[in-house]
């Protein structure tokens, strides 16, 4: 039996041809959010536990079943992070962020960890793109991160995406909201689902996620939250669907979208694709007005995103994976040149030309094939005596008489070409 050791059960290796599709992730994400004067901040792998339940919620489902928690060495309670946004306010509070012109505009590239089914797409260990823009309530700043996420699915070629649209008003009336829901679901209390039952009276929002048949007829009848909205949150929410009717941006109104985390006020978005089959969700977000004084701060607005980078990747067109560009390959006529071919790849790097050696022993015949394979513009075929020089295009060779001569050459070709 093999003692080979895999990686751990929901988790993958990034290997280098997916490498290359997730960094076009990275680029256009960071060239659309900058464009939009967003910046990129990176917050702790893992932070004190008591941050995720604070913000995200006692009743949810990634508190009381998907965080990976821990005690350090110095008894403190530690948690990888299943979200990025709690994180994130925290260091807006932490560094007096508060003091800079409002909103904050950040954004994000992150791991998060959360133990649930592994399945195509979802893993334990997954990778987000984010937005948050903090100190602002404008509608404005709401419609201007829908487009820009929606700009980011469309860029990268996502297929089906649809957008989901909603308002869950203020805490004061969600609250008001909230009897009328916890009296509709304690009348149909015997055709709910256990678990929606024991969150009556913490969560009763969470039963419009339940997956359970019952309660999804249950929830068929319920009243829904957007119909009871105050004048204050109808307003916002109207001028954000204007500015996004005036942008021509298509969606659904869904009273049925709640989010999965205790910290959203008013407006909540998802991007779907139906390419991602019933998982349909890839992207989405929403307000966070009293988040920052749930971590001990003033009354701060804020609003944000997240998209998964595996989840993208899944719900694009196919596209080819990018070849790496070599413009020189240095092959060796004679291990007696090894210095001198070294000396040469090394060189040619520092000039800005990609430059790769041979490194495996190869024939002669092997490098050249070697070459051919790995798309080498120029192969420089060094020996104690002199460096011949060959055009992998034409296939013409020529001496050339110094190192220096050898880089030249190649990158008068890049101009040319």
């Amino acid at each position: 039996m093999s003692d080979r050791l895999q990686a751990p059960r929901g988790t993958f290796d990034v290997l280098p041809e997916q490498a290359a599709l997730r960094h076009g992730v990275e680029q256009s994400a960071r060239r659309i959010l900058e464009s939009a004067g967003y910046r990129r901040i990176e917050t702790p792998t893992f932070e004190a536990t008591e941050l995720f339940k604070r913000t995200v919620g006692e009743s949810t489902d990634i508190v009381q079943k998907e965080m990976y928690t821990f005690e350090d060495g110095g008894g403190r309670s530690l948690t990888l992070r299943p979200e990025v946004t709690a994180p994130i306010v925290r260091s807006y509070l932490e560094h007096g962020m508060h003091r800079l012109a409002q909103p904050v505009k950040l954004w994000y590239l992150s791991s998060c960890f959360r133990y649930e089914r592994a399945q195509a797409g979802r893993y334990r260990q997954f990778w987000q793109v984010g937005a948050e823009a903090i100190g602002s309530d404008d509608p404005s700043v709401d419609a201007e991160l829908i487009l820009l996420l929606r700009e980011l699915l469309d860029e990268m070629g996502v297929r089906g995406a649809a957008l989901r649209l909603s308002s869950l008003g203020t805490a004061a009336s969600r609250a008001r909201y909230r009897d009328l829901l916890q009296a509709h679901l304690r009348a149909h209390e015997e055709r709910l689902a256990a678990d929606v039952r024991e969150r009556i009276e913490l969560n009763p929002l969470r039963a419009f996620d339940s997956d359970d048949a019952g309660t999804r007829e249950v929830m068929q009848s319920a009243p829904r939250l957007i119909d009871h909205l105050d004048a204050d949150d109808r307003e916002h929410f109207a001028a954000v669907r204007q500015l996004l009717d005036g942008e021509g941006i298509a969606y659904d109104l869904d009273g049925t979208l709640v989010r999965g985390l205790d910290y959203y006020t008013r407006t909540v978005f998802e991007f779907t694709s139906d390419a991602l089959g019933a998982q349909s969700g890839v992207g989405g977000g929403g307000r966070y007005d009293g988040l920052a004084q749930e971590l001990g701060g003033a009354p701060t607005p804020g609003i944000g995103w997240a998209t998964g980078v595996e989840r993208i990747l899944l719900a694009a067109e196919e596209r080819p994976v990018p070849e790496p560009v070599v413009d020189l390959y240095v092959a060796l006529a004679e291990p007696a040149a090894r210095a001198r071919a070294f000396r040469i790849a090394a060189e040619a790097r520092r000039a800005g030309v990609p430059a790769q050696l041979e490194l495996a022993g190869r024939s002669m015949k092997g490098q050249m094939k070697h070459a051919a394979r790995i798309s080498a513009r120029y192969v420089a075929i060094v020996s104690q005596e002199g460096i011949e020089l060959k055009d992998m295009e034409s296939g013409e060779h020529e001496p050339v008489a110094s190192e220096s001569a050898v880089i030249a050459t190649v990158l008068r070709g890049r101009h040319v070409q």
